[in-house]
């Protein structure tokens, strides 16, 4: 895997051509395995003999990870995503209530406040020469503010939070800095944690402090800032591609958008598309096999740690026909796996769709004429094989 990062399609092409299942070498010479194919991805995500508990990553338990490695925050850090059965249930839980639909519709007014303020600014911003960057004027702001409002983070944490978060998901880092970036992350989560135990209100985090103090071993402290650590991260990261993603598609295939401007499809569709065709997260870490399994025609070792190829499943020709590659936001077929499955699928979906949904209703309501300022190969990858996007989207809005 290339720890740089770059674009992940052509690496997923080369991958995929040697089967659904393939070993991959990650940073450090650690060996690895990455599923790849939608069909063994869809298996993979919800078998019984896959867990996500660190206990089962082999080279991390015999002490061959170090303290620096960029990937080690994935396989360790406290909460639900390192966690299986009744203690993954148990960290869910008090998430899981502010993000069913009911909850997540009544935000729709808010968001839709938020998108015309940003747009206000992007306007703004583009008065000089008709251009402005929408990933940092727009599709970073308006996730981080969501997540920011649920989590009652005050907003003069959002810009280095984001700064760190950018960091501790780098793959391409080295042990110094990724150190740095998670003690400072772990810092300002701990700001924001004896901030809400101070003051508590309504949201996410004095939610989770109030299941931490009420007995009866809920959470403990390091649980509270590992699950913060997880929604302020993935709760804007992976939004922020979504976004910037989708805008590049609708951009680069103005056929695709002028059907949902005239009404022939809608938003909910190309933002699904967009999940398929160009997933915000291409490969996400970690998940072991707690026995040898065969997935298809390969063997994953028991004790290896897994990528989700989510980016790879998404243009599976096996799954989505010879024209895999093409966006279509009329497209039929097997729905795409980028949100996951099983029993950690992603509890902000509802969210991250709505955000988006109403994110790219209102941009090209107003600027249906909006085109990239750039070409899109002039843009730079995002730093790592973790995330999926550009780092900056330069668009003339008229």
């Amino acid at each position: 895997m290339r720890p740089g990062g770059g674009c992940p399609h052509a690496d997923n092409d080369a991958l995929l051509a040697r089967g659904p299942v393939a070993r991959v070498v990650l940073p450090g010479e650690i060996a690895g395995m990455a599923v790849l194919g939608h069909a063994e991805l869809r298996e993979f995500l919800a078998h019984p003999d896959v867990a996500k508990d660190p206990r089962h990553f082999n080279a991390l338990r015999e002490g061959r990870i170090p303290e620096g490695w960029p990937l080690r925050t994935f396989a360790t850090v406290p909460g639900m995503t390192t966690a299986d059965g009744a203690d993954h249930r148990r960290l869910r839980g008090p998430v899981a209530a502010a993000f069913t639909p009911s909850r997540v519709e009544a935000l729709r007014p808010r968001i839709t406040t938020l998108v015309d303020t940003l747009l206000d600014e992007v306007e703004e911003a583009a008065r000089a020469d008709g251009t402005a960057d929408l990933r940092r004027l727009f599709a970073l702001p308006l996730p981080m503010a969501v997540i920011g409002e649920l989590l009652g983070v005050d907003p003069a944490h959002h810009e280095r939070l984001h700064a760190l978060s950018e960091r501790v998901v780098a793959t391409g880092a080295g042990p110094e800095q990724t150190l740095a970036a998670n003690r400072a992350l772990l810092a300002v989560l701990g700001e924001v944690a004896a901030a809400r135990a101070a003051a508590p209100g309504d949201d996410l985090t004095s939610a989770l402090i109030a299941a931490r103090d009420e007995g009866g071993g809920r959470l403990d402290d390091a649980e509270v800032i590992g699950t913060l650590l997880l929604m302020m991260v993935a709760g804007h990261e992976t939004t922020l591609n979504l976004v910037t993603n989708a805008v590049r598609a609708l951009c680069a295939h103005r056929d695709q958008l002028r059907l949902v401007l005239d009404g022939r499809a809608t938003w909910a569709q190309a933002v699904e598309e967009t999940l398929r065709w160009d997933s915000p997260v291409s490969a996400f870490p970690f998940r072991y096999a707690i026995r040898d399994l065969t997935l298809g025609p390969t063997v994953i070792p028991a004790g290896l740690p897994v990528l989700a190829g989510y980016s790879a499943a998404g243009r599976d020709r096996a799954a989505h026909g010879p024209d895999a590659d093409r966006f279509d936001v009329t497209r039929a077929g097997p729905r795409h796996l980028s949100l996951g499955h099983g029993p950690h699928y992603c509890l902000g979906a509802p969210l991250a769709r709505l955000e988006v949904t109403v994110a790219l209703e209102r941009l090209f309501g107003r600027f249906p004429g909006l085109t990239l300022a750039e070409p899109e190969e002039a843009l730079p990858p995002a730093a790592g094989f973790v995330g999926n996007s550009v780092r900056r989207l330069p668009v003339r809005l008229r």
